[in-house]
């Protein structure tokens, strides 16, 4: 059962075709808020809030060294309950 706060967030590579989706769950009793998956269950990493925000910060920057956002990247993500 999903708790009430907790959001997914979801997005796809084109080519080659990778599922990304972070999970945030602001109700979880664990200090591990925020849950990471990438492909097909391969890569999966929970995450304390810190530790979110520091990902988000050198992969933004990592990333943006490597020139301009491609197309598929401007699109709104809205949170689903799942």
């Amino acid at each position: 059962m999903t708790a009430s706060g907790c959001r997914f967030y979801r997005l796809r590579t084109p080519e080659p075709v990778t599922a990304v989706s972070v999970r945030v769950d602001p109700d979880r009793p664990d200090p591990y808020p925020v849950y990471l998956a990438v492909g097909a269950g391969r890569r999966r990493m929970s995450l304390t809030p810190d530790e979110a925000w520091a990902l988000w910060r050198c992969l933004s920057e990592a990333v943006a060294s490597l020139g301009t956002p491609p197309d598929y990247i401007r699109t709104d993500i809205r949170p689903a309950r799942r």
